[in-house]
């Protein structure tokens, strides 16, 4: 028989079991979301899923990858573009392309992180802010693409609007298991391990036989093709892309603000601050810039004050991780 008083390892709690649990539900619920909800609410679930899957990439990047980065909006739009340009350039059905446009971002980043990665600190964060604008720049001069007038995706026009919600749902439930499911069983396996111990220390990390500079690059590249693909999924439901909204800077704050807030290096901080943002972008959005103003606000004190973010202070009442990365012992020898 088991000794009562003996400690045992467990790798899920009660907490954690009713959440995934319920992710799960959502995770089905949205595909059937066309059958019982108004299409504004379809808008919304799309539009949230897009958002804590552009977080929850660059919470990876950043809060494991120890790689800060303002430019995230490069990827973005070159998802979107590469969806566009393959629906109206090249007749690839849309919902085809859109798992295609993760090529585009893949290609890019990997020379990309080539150059960056000789840069350090805030130095790599503006490195990827200038490559964003580059990319801008470029677009906007391409007349394929109809430069600075942006295109719009006409070939949905053959999909009545009950089909095109049928089809972004379900792109949207697959995108979150991809990112935030993905990422959760990353950190599960053996290099989650090895991501973990270089989000708490990189320096300690390759001194115990971490390749630092691998990992970084694999991140960089998963970040960049889970970023693309949300950014395909959200231009294909606002059916116009433009270099101005595609490489919009604002991508960036998002980020920063929906993971900050929420709590970086956790994989439930996205999840908390997404749905923060969000609802108070609903609620709040019409007073325009002072609303802008009292967000950046908020970051600068949840920055100061609370560095692990909402997520942190929840963790320090007493409530158990929705999503363990590692083992957790529970019991007490004698």
């Amino acid at each position: 028989m088991t000794d009562p008083h003996l400690a045992t390892v467990h790798r899920h709690t009660r907490a954690s079991r009713i959440a995934i649990g319920c992710g799960l539900l959502l995770v089905v619920a949205i595909p059937s979301m066309p059958f019982w909800a108004s299409s504004g609410h379809i808008r919304w679930a799309v539009e949230l899923g897009c958002f804590i899957a552009i977080a929850q990439m660059w919470n990876l990047l950043a809060g494991y990858g120890g790689m800060v980065s303002v430019g995230q909006q490069a990827f973005i739009g070159l998802g979107g573009y590469a969806l566009f340009v393959l629906v109206t350039l090249f007749g690839v059905d849309p919902f085809l392309a859109v798992p295609l446009s993760v090529i585009l971002p893949a290609l890019m980043a990997a020379p990309a992180y080539m150059v960056l990665r000789r840069l350090d600190g805030p130095y790599f964060a503006i490195g990827t802010w200038v490559l964003a604008e580059i990319l801008r720049l470029i677009t906007s001069n391409i007349g394929a693409v109809n430069a600075g007038s942006g295109m719009t995706l006409k070939a949905m026009a053959k999909y009545s609007a009950h089909q095109r919600e049928i089809g972004l749902t379900l792109l949207v439930a697959l995108l979150l298991l991809l990112t935030v499911s993905g990422t959760y069983r990353l950190l599960r396996s053996r290099l989650g391990l090895a991501l973990t111990a270089m989000r708490d220390d990189a320096v300690a990390a390759s001194s115990q036989g971490v390749d630092v500079g691998r990992m970084r690059f694999s991140v960089y590249l998963l970040a960049a093709a889970g970023t693309g693909l949300s950014g395909a999924i959200y231009f294909m439901a606002q059916l116009r892309i433009s270099p101005t909204s595609g490489f919009d800077p604002s991508w960036s704050s998002i980020c920063i603000f929906i993971v900050m807030v929420g709590g970086i290096g956790r994989l439930e901080g996205p999840i908390i601050g997404g749905l923060l943002y969000f609802f108070a972008t609903r609620l709040f959005g019409h007073y325009g810039s002072t609303y802008l103003v009292v967000l950046g606000l908020l970051t600068l004190v949840v920055a100061v004050r609370a560095p692990t973010g909402l997520w942190g202070l929840m963790l320090r009442m007493g409530q158990s991780p929705w999503l363990p990365t590692g083992y957790i012992l529970k019991g007490r020898g004698k």
